[in-house]
């Protein structure tokens, strides 16, 4: 079950269908769609509707995904994990009006502070295409190091782009200063 995750500013819950409108809303900026390998452009109400019925509450850590809402704002961007083989894929997103607060960043350490407590898996695998520099740099900071370069197909830009491969390990997180 996906629990709901406190910070100073955000709380991270399972997501739910009124959150369609604001999901539709920022993913239907390809500034947002862009930078994501699975949503497509543009992105419509119907798609977040499908999308939010998919998901179900008995999920493993690394399929559990997160609604970020900034206090007084409501809905603003999402966070959540993928199996990939038998590793997790951190992804996320914000939308446009929020960034360059340090929202995502404060939402991933809650995210990865439940992961690492909820799973006994060794690392956390994510990446960005070659251009997102600024989500790059959360990574960085979180502790995430490059593993590589691969390609990646981004819907939005119904393209194959150059992805850069991230991993974060248990005992880097777990070292870090808090």
């Amino acid at each position: 079950m996906t629990p709901t995750l406190l910070t100073d500013r955000l709380i991270l819950r399972p997501p739910q269908l009124g959150d369609s409108k604001p999901i539709a809303r920022y993913l239907n900026d390809m500034d947002v769609a862009g930078n994501l390998a699975r949503v497509p452009f543009p992105y419509y109400l119907s798609d977040a509707e499908a999308w939010l019925r998919a998901q179900r509450a008995d999920l493993a850590p690394s399929e559990v995904s997160f609604a970020i809402e900034l206090a007084d704002v409501g809905y603003v961007g999402h966070i959540g994990y993928q199996p990939v083989g038998d590793t997790a894929v951190i992804g996320y997103w914000l939308g446009k009006p929020h960034w360059g607060r340090g929202i995502m960043s404060e939402a991933a350490v809650a995210a990865i502070d439940w992961f690492f407590s909820a799973s006994d898996a060794p690392a956390i695998h994510s990446g960005v295409f070659h251009f997102n520099q600024a989500s790059l740099a959360i990574q960085r900071r979180l502790g995430f190091t490059e593993t590589g370069r691969s390609s990646l197909l981004c819907l939005a830009r119904n393209a194959e782009l150059e992805h850069i491969d991230t991993k974060l390990t248990r005992g880097v997180w777990k070292a870090r200063d808090k």
